[in-house]
């Protein structure tokens, strides 16, 4: 688990491809490798990747398996880039933003990046299927980094965040162009909250025309008769 809260980013230093996988070799800043061991858990814009050897330095390996390759954007990363990191969350640690699995929902495309005095707001089409779990003053995480949503068009498909100098400083998502792709994760709680009232609503829905179904398909007599003689 994640708190959502990216404090580093980390440079691509090298990518070796396999069948239907990827290993990457990512750069920390000094320190973040402290600690850090074999098997551990890293948040790598947004999607919770296994350390998967021991780190050497301020350097470490992480293999992408096919599903990470098909729902996230580090199938198109490329060696120079920075991307987002994050530790997981040790007990009692402080969540400052949302808690966030590491698992990538979907990917969002940036449609318009506009600087409004020291912040930044962008705004960003969303797939259909995730906007059911999205809402103006929810939260969201793109590339792994914990966002309230500001305004949100359902109809139109988009959703509009805003990024204060101190996000711009510490994540990627300042830097990004219209037409980028970000990773999005859903936040939990809501995602279960609307899903458990759609089943209830359709399992009584679905028991409600059961028994209207007869009536529903009778065909109707009216209750107007012609007058005599008519």
């Amino acid at each position: 688990m994640f708190s959502g809260i990216t404090h580093s980013q980390a440079r691509i230093a090298a990518i070796e491809e396999g069948a239907n996988s990827r290993r990457l070799t990512l750069a920390f800043v000094p320190g973040f490798c402290d600690g850090l061991r074999q098997g551990a858990s890293v948040a790598v814009d947004g999607a919770c990747l296994t350390v998967s050897s021991e780190p050497m330095a301020d350097h470490a390996d992480f293999d992408l398996i096919l599903p990470t390759l098909i729902t996230s954007t580090l199938a198109d990363c490329q060696v120079g880039d920075f991307v987002n990191v994050e530790h997981a969350l040790k007990d009692g640690a402080e969540i400052g933003g949302h808690a966030l699995s590491g698992h990538v929902d979907y990917q969002a495309t940036l449609l318009d990046s506009r600087p409004l005095g020291d912040n930044l707001k962008l705004q960003l089409t969303v797939p259909s299927g995730a906007l059911r779990y999205l809402f103006a003053k929810g939260y969201v995480a793109l590339n792994g980094v914990s966002l309230t949503i500001a305004a949100i068009d359902k109809t139109a498909g988009w959703i509009e965040v805003w990024l204060i100098p101190e996000t711009r400083r510490a994540t990627n998502l300042g830097g990004k162009q219209a037409g980028e792709r970000l990773n999005l994760e859903i936040e939990r709680q809501t995602q279960v909250l609307v899903d458990s009232t759609r089943e209830v609503l359709e399992e009584k829905l679905g028991a409600l025309l059961e028994l209207l179904g007869p009536q529903l398909a009778a065909p109707r007599r009216s209750h107007w008769t012609l007058p005599s003689g008519v």
